[in-house]
Order: structure tokens, then sequence, then C-alpha cells
């Protein structure tokens, strides 16, 4: 079984679960929440780990500048683009550029990228194998079944030579663009969030970092296989277009990218979370 995380960053993280102050954890914020507010209050819609703690950090900065950052948690990131496009919440901040594509893409909805913030690397583990060479024939891989990140999943198994991919597909691949499988692997699709969970019932995972730090892992130590720092997928602030350039919102983004938050997030997440800035 691999080894979790040190004691200090495990009582860090459980801590954000259940201490942010500003914030509630739901997946059906009070609709009138983002409307009924004055324009010197933003609330941002984010999941927990990471996002929710980056954002907590900065709830003193913007109260300097008068701005009042309510940080709402969502437990489920499926609802976090149709509550912003709905007007729930005036900003979200969970996903990356792909994901926000894919979303637009298939809704219409006219939601923009403020800047990238941090990237989480994608990582592949196990309870039972130390390394990738110990897969057998027919073994179970599960990954994320919405499209950006399944693809993403696909991507770093066949980084690790574990499947091959048809050429060109990138971030548009999905199980049935496998060309080659030599051991038969039986690739499962399953709710990003349920992914630690899966591991007691099969060979390997691939997994989000911000589900691998909740479930207790330290990606660092703890994934047979990672992505580089060199990712794409940054994770990203999104608003609804037409209010990227608002004063608050960049006031946000500016405090989201300060010196004082790149030193936080590297000395929080020691490389399981990277500044994107």
């Amino acid at each position: 079984m691999k080894k979790f995380l040190t004691t200090s960053l495990l009582t860090l993280t459980l801590f954000g679960l259940t201490a942010c102050g500003n914030s509630t954890d739901t997946n059906k914020p009070d609709s009138n929440t983002a409307n009924t507010e004055s324009s010197n209050t933003i609330t941002v819609g984010a999941t927990s780990v990471p996002h929710a703690e980056i954002l907590n950090e900065v709830v003193d900065n913007l109260a300097e500048e008068g701005i009042t950052l309510n940080v709402k948690e969502f437990s489920e990131y499926t609802v976090l683009n149709p509550s912003l496009s709905s007007g729930e919440i005036d900003a979200n901040f969970f996903q990356h550029t792909s994901y926000l594509n894919n979303y637009v893409e298939e809704t219409s909805d006219k939601l923009v990228s403020v800047g990238p913030v941090h990237t989480e690397p994608m990582g592949i583990y196990s309870k039972t194998a130390k390394s990738l060479d110990e897969l057998a024939d027919g073994d179970k891989i599960a990954v994320p079944n919405d499209a950006t990140n399944g693809a993403r999943a696909l991507l770093l198994l066949e980084s690790n030579g574990v499947i091959k991919l048809k050429e060109g597909v990138g971030d548009k691949a999905t199980i049935f663009d496998i060309e080659e499988n030599s051991k038969n692997l039986e690739i499962i699709e399953m709710d990003a969030a349920a992914l630690p969970r899966a591991l007691d019932d099969v060979k390997m995972a691939v997994i989000n970092t911000n589900y691998a730090l909740e479930a207790g892992f330290n990606p660092m130590e703890d994934a047979i296989a990672i992505e580089g720092s060199d990712s794409p997928f940054a994770n990203i602030l999104v608003v609804k277009e037409g209010n990227e350039n608002k004063p608050e919102i960049q006031s946000l983004y500016k405090a989201l990218t300060s010196d004082e938050i790149k030193t936080f997030i590297e000395e929080k997440y020691q490389g399981a979370v990277v500044p994107a800035f």
C-alpha cells in the first residue's frame, strides 16, 4: 500500500475541508447569492482542495481593497459552470482550459477564462502496485468519465507506455481511440471524485490531484507516474463573458497570482500543486 501524506499536510487538508469560514459545502447554492450582493462582493464557487484553500488565502487582502470575497465550496464540480451561467455565483475556480472549452462547445454558454492560477499534475495511483511494470494481462485501470479529464488520463497512460492512442487525437481522446493495448487492460470510466475509492477494486486509477489530496495521498510520493510541471492543463479563474475586466474580478485575479500566493502554493502543497504564473 502506498505511503500517505505526512501528518502535517493531512491535518491542513482536513482543516481546509471543514474550517473555511466563508464557504458552504453544497451542490445547490442559493440562487439569489450572487445577485443580491453589492458590486463590491464576489461569490466564487470552487472545489475544496486546493481551490477553496487558495481563495481563502486572499480574502483578507481583498477586504483591504473594500472587496468582500465569499468562497462557496462545491463537492461536485460538474455543477459549477451551470451555476456560473445562471448567475448563482460570480466566478468559479476549479477547471482547466480544455474542460472549459469543451463545456462551452457543448452548451454555448458564454464563459471565459480570466487567466491561469495553478496546475495540478494528474497521477496514476495503486494500493497494490509500486510500478507500471506490475500491470498484468486483463488488469483494470479507472479513469475520469468526463471528456477532458478522461482524455488527459489516457494521454498520461500513453506517455508512460501503457497504451497507444490514434495519432492526433490529443485532448479529444476517448477509450475508443485506444489503438494498442498489449495487456488487454480494462479501462473503466467513472466519476472523478469516486476514483480514490475505486482503488479497492481496480489495479490502478488515474486521479486528479485535488481528489488525491482529499483521499490522503501525497502525489509527489504516492503516485506511480505523474504529469510533468509543463502540463498544459492549468486551472483557471472563470467568469461570464463581459465580466472578465470588471475591477473586482481583476483585483481577485491579481491577488491569486501574487508572490504571496505563489509562496503559499509552493510551501503548502510541496509540488503537488504548481503555480502557473
